[in-house]
């Protein structure tokens, strides 16, 4: 009955994760996107909260108002030709950023978790082996967490950025 409910409750949230990105494919794109993060490529860096986009003015709804007019001109910091990659990159550290403090958070608890499990087990060894198994994964998942804050150094490396 417990996997039932797990298997149900992934596949609503695999669906709700599809039926969004579907709903994003019917809006319009825009030419530039606003950082989250600072982002420093080999010709320049970045700064958090600037839209960047193309050499064009007036190419995204910067003031969220729907329309696009002279108001939503791109200031000249952040027009540049390599505004695509900059946009990755910023959607890069923002995943892997969400992955590494949910994954973090959870790999705590989990600890915290096991421990428990190991020091309530009494001298019984399946209980004690269970809370030694939680603390070993949650140690890797510990382990995946910082891999994830490696990822956009190693985009940034292979894109030779």
């Amino acid at each position: 009955m417990k996997k039932l409910i797990a298997v149900i409750t992934m596949a609503v949230i695999l669906a709700g994760g599809l039926m969004s990105v579907a709903t994003a494919q019917t809006e319009s794109l825009q030419e530039c996107c606003q950082l989250n993060q600072k982002v420093t490529t080999d010709t320049k860096s970045y700064a958090s909260g600037i839209w960047v986009g193309p050499a064009k003015t007036g190419v995204c709804d910067t003031n969220g108002d729907g329309l696009i007019d002279t108001s939503d001109a791109i200031k000249d910091a952040g027009v540049t030709e390599e505004w695509g990659m900059v946009c990755l990159l910023n959607t890069i550290y923002t995943v892997t950023n969400w992955i590494f403090y949910i994954m973090t958070l959870v790999a705590v608890l989990m600890i915290v978790f096991g421990g428990f499990t190991y020091i309530t087990a009494a001298g019984d060894p399946a209980k004690a082996g269970k809370g030694k198994s939680i603390l070993t994964y949650a140690i890797i998942g510990l382990a995946i967490a910082l891999v994830a804050k490696l990822i956009p150094s190693l985009v940034r490396f292979i894109l030779g950025m």
